[in-house]
């Protein structure tokens, strides 16, 4: 709702701007342009996307998929271990890790929303600490293979489209790092909140 709130207003502002300065043209002829070049990248990504999302399914005919998934879950345990307790959210957390890994946001995405939904259960109406740690590490995920990126630099005519591997795994790395530190302090700063907020109700309604 709030992207289409300010793209109405960047289109309207646009278009306000074009009118008033007179090049109202010019404005059309931009979005026409856009328009086009948009879905050029959209074609022109689709042989890619679909050639990773094929390797990924492959990797989970045969097995691989799976086996790269139970190793990531000791630390998945440690990292939630209320909802690895339960065998289909491990499952779906572990085969989101491992898509998020190869790049494959668009095959990660339904399992982290699997994994998203079971652990809701345990806290309807209510965000738990666990559910925030597992957006902030699809949010911020480490990327051994970057295939959405590469595919972008690829559409967009780069030649050596994998030369950004070192600066994907640094920055992807250092982003989950700080992104799970600031979930770890915000969580507890929220546990001492709440276990203050009784005492001083308590305190209150004795004085």
């Amino acid at each position: 709702m709030a992207f289409s709130i300010l793209w109405t207003f960047l289109v309207a502002g646009a278009l306000l701007f074009g009118a008033y300065s007179g090049h109202l043209d010019a404005v059309s002829g931009a979005a026409l342009e856009g328009a086009s070049a948009a879905v050029e990248l959209c074609i022109a990504m689709a042989g890619a996307m679909a050639l990773w999302s094929g390797v990924m399914e492959l990797l989970r005919a045969t097995g691989l998929a799976d086996g790269l998934a139970r190793l990531f879950r000791p630390a998945l345990r440690r990292l939630f271990p209320e909802a690895s307790q339960d065998a289909e959210t491990l499952s779906a957390l572990s085969a989101n890790v491992t898509a998020n890994l190869l790049g494959l946001g668009n095959a990660a995405t339904p399992l982290g929303i699997r994994a998203a939904e079971r652990m809701a259960r345990e806290s309807p109406g209510r965000a738990s600490d666990e559910l925030c740690r597992l957006v902030v590490l699809n949010t911020a995920s480490i990327q051994l293979f970057p295939a959405t990126v590469a595919s972008l630099r690829s559409a967009a005519g780069c030649q050596t489209p994998l030369d950004i591997l070192p600066a994907i795994w640094l920055t992807s790395a250092a982003s989950v790092t700080v992104g799970l530190c600031a979930e770890r302090l915000l969580s507890r700063a929220g546990t001492e909140r709440r276990a203050k907020s009784p005492r001083r109700r308590a305190g209150g309604a004795t004085a």
